[in-house]
């Protein structure tokens, strides 16, 4: 009696043994993450949103992801790096622009003039993408995964203008420090304006003209509440995903490797999917066809001049990296002649 009962607990042993593996693998891991804006658009709808929630099947891993946009969780896009530093959400999709006077050395990565197109733009991110993964690891204990573009930034206005020098006067709504000296250099005054505030800062004569992307402004209506569109590219707009250390650390080597692939082919979608949205919205805002993804208004459309382009070109040597070196050196020293060797050569700056 005593030996069958011995073999029985044997058995349960090897059993509970055998079965444990596959219990393990049955465990699957939770993340929290934070994404763009609803009111961003068409990226966030239909790029963004379905990788997260998909985030399972797009990494082959045992991930679920419970994805809330930024203007959903009742927090200030402005806040992302100090909230995963507190270890609030295990990922993030980063407003850089939005966070840069948390850590002044991700503008870098948007200079006024230093993207003027996608190319360009390609080549500062994969030159700059160190040294910023770098930082907010050692600042905030997050890991960068990958960067994108909403696209070129630009220029949208209730009032007629015909070249660049007409937003002299005007209140201009920015969203951060390089566009703002930028302004400043043309005779307009940078007004910051929150990108879900502005239809309606547009509308009231809070301000007069208005920078962003033209799928952005064309998903939030701006072109209800503006007359003309200059489609000069101030920036790039560049955006990122990160994660935390600890929930990057808690996988193992054969599980990152997966993860940052799916992020790296994430990224690529993107990049690809901005530059389409770019030239459809053009024409959408200014009653053009083809217009496949967005809704059609009816701006002047303001023809790029060679001069007017080649003032925003300048700009980096002349503002936009002079004035935030200063402001980058003081938190992070060494930080502009980082860049320098990183990005200068990338975009032909000596």
């Amino acid at each position: 009696m005593k030996l069958r009962t011995t073999f029985h607990t044997l058995a349960a042993l090897l059993l509970a043994a055998a079965l444990t593996p596959a219990a393990q693998a049955q465990e699957r891991i939770k993340f929290k993450a934070i994404g763009q804006p609803l009111a961003t658009g068409l990226i966030q709808k239909n790029k963004e949103q379905p990788f997260f929630e998909n985030f399972g099947a797009r990494t082959g891993l045992p991930i679920d992801v419970d994805y809330k946009p930024v203007d959903t969780l009742g927090i200030k896009d402005t806040e992302q790096l100090r909230i995963m530093k507190a270890g609030l959400f295990d990922l993030v999709s980063l407003r850089i622009a939005q966070n840069t006077r948390d850590e002044p050395t991700l503008l870098g990565l948007d200079l006024v003039g230093a993207s003027p197109d996608y190319a360009t733009a390609r080549k500062v991110a994969s030159a700059y993408f160190d040294t910023i993964d770098k930082r907010l690891q050692q600042q905030f204990n997050v890991k960068l995964m990958g960067l994108w573009p909403f696209g070129p930034q630009v220029l949208f206005c209730k009032k007629p203008i015909t070249k660049l020098a007409d937003v002299k006067g005007m209140k201009v709504r920015v969203y951060d420090q390089s566009l703002a000296k930028f302004i400043e250099m043309v005779g307009g005054t940078p007004v910051p304006v929150g990108f879900a505030d502005t239809h309606q800062a547009l509308s009231l004569g809070v301000v007069d003209c208005a920078i962003t992307g033209a799928s952005s402004a064309n998903s939030a209506g701006w072109p209800e509440v503006s007359t003309h569109q200059m489609p000069i590219g101030f920036q790039m707009a560049l955006n990122g995903y990160a994660m935390t250390m600890k929930s990057w650390n808690a996988l193992k080597p054969d599980q990152q490797a997966k993860l940052k692939a799916a992020f790296d082919k994430q990224t690529e979608e993107v990049w690809k999917y901005s530059e389409e949205l770019f030239q459809d919205a053009l024409n959408c805002n200014t009653n053009k066809d083809p217009c496949t993804t967005g809704k059609k208004f009816k701006l002047v459309n303001v023809p790029v001049s060679p001069a007017d382009l080649e003032l925003v070109r300048g700009a980096v040597t002349k503002v936009s990296f002079p004035a935030w070196a200063e402001v980058c050196d003081k938190s992070n020293p060494g930080c502009s002649q980082q860049w320098k060797t990183t990005v200068g050569p990338a975009i032909g700056m000596k």
